[in-house]
C-alpha cells in the first residue's frame, strides 16, 4: 500500500508539472474589416489670414465699436478718430476747387473768342486739376478717421484705449481670420506620389482629447526641399463649433486609400526581425498518448479506472506574413494568414516555435 501511494503521488506531480510548462498568452482572431491607409504628421494650427489694423491718419480716439473676441466683417467700422480737422480741410478744398472751376469756365469761353493767351488758359486748367486732387486728398484723410476691418475675422487683441492720441501707422487692433484654420505638414518625399489635394484628413489636438475634426488637403508644394527631403502639405479645417484655436498643437491623419474587406489583426501581434515580419499562430498540438491500463497480480480483480479524456494541447507556430496598410492599432495581412486563425498578441516574446501555450480566458 505504501508503494502504491508513492507511485500515485509521482503521477499527479508529473501531470501538474506538464501543465505548468504551458506559457500563458493572449490571442486575437484574424478577421475581415475595413482599413484605411493614411499618413500621420504633427503641426500647429495657424490662421489663414491675420493682420494688424493700423491708423492711416492721426487724431484722438473718440469711439470704440468692437472688443476682443468679437467677429467682424471686412469694411466694418471698428473705431472713430476725431475728424473735426479733416472735415475743415475738406470744406476748404471744396471751396478752392469750386473757385478754380469758375475761373476755368471763364477762361474756356475767353479762349474760344481769343480774348486771352493760350498760356493763361492752360494755367487755369492746371490750377483746376490741382484743386481737384487736393479735394480728393482731403476727402481721403477724412475717410481715414474711420478705422475699418481690412479682413473678415475675430478681434484677438485691442492695443488702444479711448482718448489715446493716435499716430499714423500705429496698430490699433489685431484681427485673425479663423475660417478656415490651417496646419502645414513637412512630409517625407517618399509620400509625394500618395498625397493629393482634396484628400480627407482628421485632426486631433492635445487641448481637446477624444475629439476628431475633419478637414481636407488644400494644396501640396510642387517641389521637394533638397536640404530636408520633405515637401509642404497644407491642410484646412472648418470648425463650426469654433473649438479650434490658432496655436493649438495636434496630429493630422491624411487618408489616401481604403480597403473595405481586409484581413486585419492587432499590430501588437507582429514580430519584425531582419526585414521580415512574422506572427505566432495558435494551433492544436499532437494528441496526447493513451495511458496503458493498470494490471493486477494473477487471480486478482482490478477495478476499471475511468479517466477523463486529456485536453488537447495548444502550441505556438511561427509563420511569416506579408503586411499591407496600417491603421492605428490594426494592420492588414495580405498573405500568410486565414480568417479565423488566432495570433498571439501578449506573451509572444516568451514563446518559441512549437512552445505549448495556454490561451487566457479574457483573450479575444
Amino acid at each position: 500500500m505504501a508503494l502504491g501511494a508513492c507511485g500515485g503521488g509521482r503521477g499527479a506531480s508529473d501531470k501538474d508539472a506538464s501543465a505548468g510548462t504551458r506559457i500563458p498568452v493572449e490571442a486575437a482572431v484574424a478577421g475581415r474589416a475595413p482599413i484605411a491607409a493614411s499618413y500621420s504628421g504633427t503641426g500647429t494650427l495657424e490662421a489663414r489670414g491675420e493682420t494688424d489694423v493700423v491708423a492711416k491718419a492721426g487724431g484722438v480716439l473718440l469711439k470704440l465699436y468692437v472688443e476682443e473676441g468679437e467677429h467682424v466683417r471686412k469694411g466694418q467700422l471698428l473705431a472713430q478718430l476725431d475728424d473735426a480737422s479733416a472735415r475743415a480741410s475738406v470744406a476748404q478744398s471744396l471751396a478752392q476747387m469750386r473757385k478754380a472751376e469758375a475761373t476755368y469756365a471763364r477762361a474756356e469761353r475767353a479762349i474760344q473768342q481769343q480774348l486771352i493767351p493760350r498760356a493763361e488758359y492752360d494755367q487755369d486748367k492746371y490750377d483746376l486739376e490741382t484743386q481737384r486732387a487736393a479735394y480728393t486728398g482731403a476727402t481721403l484723410q477724412l475717410a481715414y478717421t474711420r478705422i475699418e476691418a481690412p479682413i473678415d475675422g475675430v478681434v484677438s487683441r485691442r492695443m488702444v484705449k479711448l482718448g489715446n492720441l493716435i499716430q499714423p501707422n500705429q496698430a490699433l487692433f489685431h484681427v485673425v481670420d479663423m475660417e478656415p484654420l490651417q496646419v502645414t505638414l513637412n512630409v517625407p518625399e517618399r509620400e509625394f506620389g500618395t498625397l493629393a489635394a482634396g484628400q480627407p484628413v482628421k485632426l486631433a489636438v492635445d487641448a481637446l482629447p477624444g475629439k476628431a475634426f475633419p478637414g481636407s488637403v488644400a494644396r501640396i508644394a510642387p517641389v521637394v526641399d533638397a536640404a530636408s527631403g520633405t515637401f509642404r502639405v497644407t491642410c484646412e479645417f472648418r470648425d463650426a463649433t469654433r473649438a479650434l484655436k490658432p496655436g493649438m498643437f495636434g496630429r493630422v491623419d491624411v487618408v489616401y486609400d481604403q480597403r473595405r474587406d481586409a484581413l486585419v489583426i492587432p499590430r501588437s501581434a507582429l514580430i519584425e526581425e531582419d526585414g521580415e515580419t512574422a506572427v505566432f499562430v495558435v494551433e492544436r498540438g499532437a494528441p496526447p498518448k493513451p495511458v496503458a491500463p493498470a494490471r493486477g497480480k494473477p487471480g486478482e480483480a482490478v477495478a476499471a479506472e475511468r479517466k477523463p479524456p486529456a485536453a488537447p494541447t495548444l502550441v505556438a507556430k511561427r509563420r511569416m506574413v506579408k503586411i499591407g496598410y496600417a491603421d492605428g492599432s490594426r494592420v492588414e495581412i495580405r498573405d500568410g494568414l486565414k480568417p479565423g486563425e488566432r495570433v498571439i498578441t501578449i506573451g509572444r516574446n516568451a514563446v518559441r516555435d512549437g512552445t505549448e501555450v495556454q490561451v487566457l480566458e479574457n483573450a479575444q
